[in-house]
């Protein structure tokens, strides 16, 4: 079994997961995208348990892809049977699709599947290559990639349910406590570090140009979509709150997000960040 045909098969299980966008436009690069995570996982356990090469921390980072992936697509998936105001505005947003022509679906859905294996890749790429003598084998650099994709994760889910308990008790602010007193995106940044954890696992064995390709542009394109997602709350937020003085004083001191390392103040007037 070539590492082409494991990426055919990723790729397969991901368009047939991520299929459900028919059903609803969007559900392509939502619901979609957080089970496609969990089936690439699962199946990059199986694949690579039959060759004999999966070790230990490409054991443990393929079940923090399904991790991700659960709760991801199922918080997003409770939202939308829950949450009557979020699928109003979804529904205008996005109008479910219905004046998006059939062909233009086809290709948005093999793109976001190309994508979401893409992204995954490093690990994939990692277990082909290496030769490990047993289970327990491993490399340093990969213990320190998946507890980037650990920290990642916690980091989400704790700025998820704060969020959620912030806005119960004050529905008319944004949040402004706990992580988010230190950036007003923490879960968009504990998206990024899941991702940078990803690439890190496979940054000392990755040995083709394509395979770098490969990796970097999945790494690239999501850190791009988050930055993308951060520039549209801030926009939002703006609007919505900007009259508030609490607000302005939290937006002066706190950063929208970090990439990576990076704290960035505004993208509202940024040009290359749609």
């Amino acid at each position: 079994m070539n590492i082409w045909f494991i990426l055919l098969i990723l790729l397969g299980l991901a368009i047939l997961i991520s299929s459900v966008g028919y059903k609803k436009y969007v559900w392509f690069i939502s619901i979609g995208y957080g089970f496609s995570i969990v089936g690439i996982g699962v199946a990059i356990i199986i694949i690579y348990s039959i060759r004999g090469t999966l070790n230990i921390t490409g054991l443990i980072a393929s079940i923090l892809f399904i991790i991700y992936g659960i709760r991801l697509g199922g918080f997003l998936f409770i939202r939308e049977l829950k949450n009557m105001n979020y699928r109003k505005t979804l529904n205008e947003v996005s109008k479910d699709g219905k004046t998006v022509p059939f062909g233009v679906k086809i290709s948005i859905h093999l793109i976001v599947a190309m994508l979401y294996v893409a992204q995954t890749s490093g690990v994939t790429f990692s277990l082909y290559i290496n030769q490990y003598q047993s289970f327990f084998d491993f490399k340093i650099i990969e213990i320190i990639g998946v507890s980037i994709m650990a920290f990642g994760i916690l980091l989400e889910s704790i700025a998820d349910y704060q969020k959620s308990k912030y806005k119960k008790e004050n529905p008319n602010m944004p949040a402004m406590k706990g992580l988010y007193k230190f950036v007003r995106c923490p879960n968009y940044y504990g998206e990024m570090l899941f991702w940078t954890g990803t690439v890190t696992f496979s940054i000392l064995t990755l040995n083709t140009w394509w395979m770098w390709v490969i990796a970097i542009s999945g790494y690239l394109c999501i850190l791009y979509v988050m930055l993308n997602s951060s520039k549209r709350l801030e926009i939002r937020q703006n609007k919505n709150y900007n009259e508030l003085v609490e607000f302005q004083e939290y937006k002066k001191k706190t950063p929208l997000i970090i990439l990576v390392f990076i704290p960035i103040k505004s993208l509202e007037k940024s040009k290359i960040i749609m």
